[in-house]
């Protein structure tokens, strides 16, 4: 395939840097994918194409100067729709937010604008980022473009999508649960969700705080690597970004060295659950065995709080969704009811009115958890169940340098298909311990089952994303399910 947008963003690079095509070039063939298959996969609420084509002029402008450019400058990327944009609106996939505009740029905005990216536009999302299959976003499904009547997953499904799709080079995310890895695991793309505190939660939207982390979609380790160096590093606007030096991700990315030679990768014994589907097991042992004949040491390790982590998240992740969503009053921003003279009857229309369902039974289950009388019985007991789980992990890095498992427990599942909330929530089971830990990891594409990708996730200790990233250049190397294109679309 030699169309432009079938370019990775490490070819792209290369291309414009020797003027061989330019920005402007790039950024139409990415306008005219998107003309041409945006209305089968639905992966945006905005396209700012005008914008795109002037900084694509501008990328140009400063090859032609010779100016010192960033590994992004002149790369078209689409940006998840939670991630605030200066004057551009920004809805979070929420009637709530759906005409809103900051007033500023969110910190990876900042740094992506001076690093030269193009700004497609917006990706669609599950509401606030609560849910793993992008149906609960205010507007419309975005659909999976390896087959349009499945899910591309959540909450960052349009990201996912936009880049499996060939409508974007890169996309960035939010991972708050797995928001990230599912995604990229159901559409074959590489998901990584870094650290937490690796990357600015600044001008993020927030649904549970300690959990949140922004993070790259990317079709190859490599082109990952670049999206994360872009944005990582401390911020003093937000008191939660780790002052730690940020590592040089691309610097152990030898494609002519694929040597795992002294890695040491564990198995989690308990990531084989029940319901996991047979092709999704058989293609992520497939993997495990090619990593060892790479020359990894490759044992099983027990982490037995695992089993506990989808029940503490779902206490967790509502309760501080419960107190960021109470600043949605129809006072300061947002949608506001105002067919009322009574106060409390406008807060409580602007709320019935402005948020979905998903998010009324996020915060009606975080409320609960937060009431006096049931702290100490759920919030405070959930909170021990983390320190738990981030122990086993600590124990885990100990003697391993990685961990591997299943991203996802099935394939992309069919639009409509789950409706008991209980089995949505089960699609995090592999990725909610990680965010919990706070440590970093990365889905990517680990095979096929009937004919829909099944993601492969690494599990890397805090700040080890080059560790993790090695691990999949080097599974990239000597594999080429990355490289698939979905049949589902022209």
């Amino acid at each position: 395939m030699s169309e432009l947008y079938t370019l990775s963003i490490t070819e792209a690079g290369d291309l414009l840097r020797r003027r061989e095509i330019s920005s402007v070039e790039l950024t139409r063939a990415h306008l005219e994918r998107i003309r041409a298959v945006e209305d089968k996969v639905k992966a945006f609420t905005l396209i700012t194409d005008e914008l795109a084509l002037q900084q694509a002029e501008e990328a140009d402008r400063r090859f032609s100067q010779g100016d010192t450019l960033s590994p992004l400058t002149g790369i078209p990327i689409a940006i998840k729709d939670v991630i605030s944009t200066k004057g551009i609106t920004t809805t979070c996939g929420s009637n709530m937010l759906k005409d809103f505009k900051p007033p500023f740029d969110a910190t990876v905005m900042e740094r992506l604008n001076a690093a030269g990216i193009v700004m497609l536009g917006k990706t669609n999302m599950d509401e606030f980022a609560m849910g793993s299959s992008t149906e609960h976003s205010a507007f419309f499904e975005t659909h999976n473009p390896w087959d349009l009547e499945r899910t591309p997953g959540g909450s960052s499904g349009g990201s996912a999508a936009a880049v499996a799709a060939g409508m974007a080079m890169g996309a960035y995310g939010s991972d708050t649960g797995g928001s990230i890895r599912q995604p990229g695991s159901l559409c074959n793309v590489v998901g990584l969700k870094p650290t937490y505190g690796r990357v600015s939660r600044f001008g993020l939207v927030a649904f549970a705080s300690s959990l949140d982390q922004i993070g790259p979609f990317a079709r190859s380790a490599r082109d990952a690597a670049l999206l994360l160096q872009a944005v990582a590093g401390p911020d003093p606007r937000d008191a939660t970004c780790s002052p730690r030096a940020v590592a040089d991700y691309s610097e152990g990315l030898n494609g002519t060295n694929t040597s795992l030679k002294g890695m040491r990768i564990g198995v989690p014994e308990e990531y084989w659950v029940e319901g996991t589907q047979p092709g999704v097991v058989k293609a992520v042992r497939a993997d495990i065995e090619r990593l060892r004949e790479l020359g990894a040491e490759v044992s099983e390790v027990s982490l037995p709080h695992t089993k506990y982590g989808v029940a503490a998240y779902y206490i967790i992740a509502p309760a501080e969704a419960s107190a960021n969503l109470s600043r949605y009053d129809g006072v300061k921003y947002g949608y506001s009811y105002r067919d009322t003279d009574d106060m409390w009857e406008a807060l409580e229309k602007t709320r019935q009115n402005g948020f979905g369902p998903e998010v009324k039974r996020r915060i009606m289950l975080g409320t609960y958890a937060l009431s006096s009388g049931y702290y100490d019985a759920y919030y405070k007991q959930a909170e021990k169940v983390r320190a738990l789980i981030t122990r086993d992990f600590d124990r885990a890095f100990e003697q391993f340098d990685v961990l591997v498992s299943p991203a996802t427990p099935t394939v992309a599942f069919k639009l409509g298909e789950i409706s008991d909330p209980y089995q949505m929530y089960l699609q995090d089971v592999f990725t909610i311990p990680a965010n919990l830990a706070g440590i970093c990891g990365v889905s990517i594409p680990g095979g096929f089952s009937d004919g829909l990708p099944v993601g492969l996730q690494l599990l890397g200790n805090i700040f080890a994303e080059d560790v993790i990233l090695r691990v999949a250049d080097a599974f990239e190397q000597v594999t080429d399910y990355h490289k698939q294109w979905p049949q589902a679309l022209p």
